[in-house]
């Protein structure tokens, strides 16, 4: 290739990012050789069709890929290179949040404090109830807390409360023995997912409380550990407490609501609430259809959701079939199972011009 088709190592380090010395480690390492090397100068020169390849290498190695990981995606097929990609991150995820965990329990050896025995409750229980109410949950940087769920304990129960802002979901849980404090933190939601298959394998879960976290005591199985999150929980108690009366109530089949919500298209839906029953239609549809089985009491409504806001509140209700307690179409709607109220969750609507 003519010198005047290659650039000097200066110039090809701004084209792809990398710094000089990177290009000598990797040339010496035979990962991405130059073009050409002056036998006299021993010059390094590269092409122009290397800075594609030196720009995947600096991306791959931001994300603290190893070598050997780099190779195998530079060589592969794009589906490949994306599976190992994939691969690499779970990797990097796993690792962080066994550090943290790691971090946590070290923490808590430096302060020296027995752990605090808080409540004792049925493992398959507790396992269900964590599912249903971290649906409620949201991955946010700017506060993290929102991906947490609050625990708060007394000597009559056990409350599992998580918000994302536009959902709120909360159970509450009998102890199968009576509490043995009164005791309230938010603990990380990740770490409590990982540990739900464990939950639910032991008959029991006492539940201890440390300076930076919580043991999970589990009945023949190896004990699990959740950090808890500093950063100060919504005050959603104040948020319940100020909510209006209700002004319609709908009890209506479970299944046959997910159904009508999967049946629509689009991302935001409607009901409509009359005292002929439930009608599901698209936000932008002014032609209702056949209506649900549905028993409405009160006010004539229609109200609109989000379908990400609105389907995993109703999928998580207990029960064959929930409750509706609606307050306007800008109030938040609450969603229970009709003859069981140990699970409640609360869903923002839409505007009524669609706008969040």
């Amino acid at each position: 290739m003519p010198n005047s088709q290659l650039m000097p190592i200066g110039v090809f380090a701004q084209r792809s990012g990398l710094t000089s010395s990177a290009l000598r480690f990797y040339a010496d390492s035979g990962l991405l050789p130059p073009a050409e090397v002056d036998p006299v100068s021993g010059y390094r020169y590269y092409g122009a069709e290397q800075v594609p390849r030196a720009t995947a290498l600096r991306r791959l190695r931001e994300i603290a890929m190893p070598l050997a990981a780099v190779v195998a995606v530079l060589d592969a097929e794009p589906d490949e290179a994306s599976r190992l990609i994939d691969e690499h991150v779970a990797k990097v995820l796993g690792d962080a949040v066994a550090v943290q965990q790691k971090a946590v329990l070290i923490k808590s050896s430096f302060a020296d404090v027995p752990s605090l025995p808080i409540a004792v409750l049925k493992g398959p229980v507790l396992a269900d109830a964590i599912g249903q109410v971290l649906t409620a949950t949201a991955r946010d940087p700017g506060m993290p807390v929102l991906g947490g769920l609050r625990v708060e304990a007394t000597r009559e129960a056990v409350t599992l409360t998580a918000t994302d802002r536009y959902r709120l979901s909360t159970r509450t849980l009998v102890p199968a023995e009576p509490a043995a404090t009164t005791w309230a933190a938010t603990v990380d939601g990740d770490e409590l997912r990982a540990a739900v298959t464990e939950i639910r394998r032991s008959v029991l879960v006492r539940v201890e409380a440390t300076p930076h976290g919580i043991w999970l005591r589990l009945t023949g199985r190896e004990d699990q550990h959740c950090r808890l999150l500093s950063e100060e929980f919504p005050d959603h108690r104040l948020m319940l407490a100020s909510l209006p009366e209700v002004t319609t109530r709908v009890t209506v089949s479970k299944d046959l609501l997910l159904r009508a919500l999967e049946e629509r298209s689009g991302e935001r839906i409607s009901l409509c609430m009359t005292h002929r029953g439930m009608n599901v239609l698209a936000a932008d549809d002014e032609h209702p259809g056949s209506p649900l089985p549905a028993t409405v009491t009160g006010q004539d409504l229609r109200i609109s959701f989000e379908l990400t806001t609105l389907y995993p509140a109703v999928s998580t209700a207990i029960g064959p079939d929930v409750m509706l307690d609606l307050r306007g179409p800008d109030l938040p709607v609450t969603i229970r199972s009709a003859d069981r109220g140990d699970l409640t969750t609360l869903a923002m609507p839409i505007k009524p011009d669609h706008s969040a």
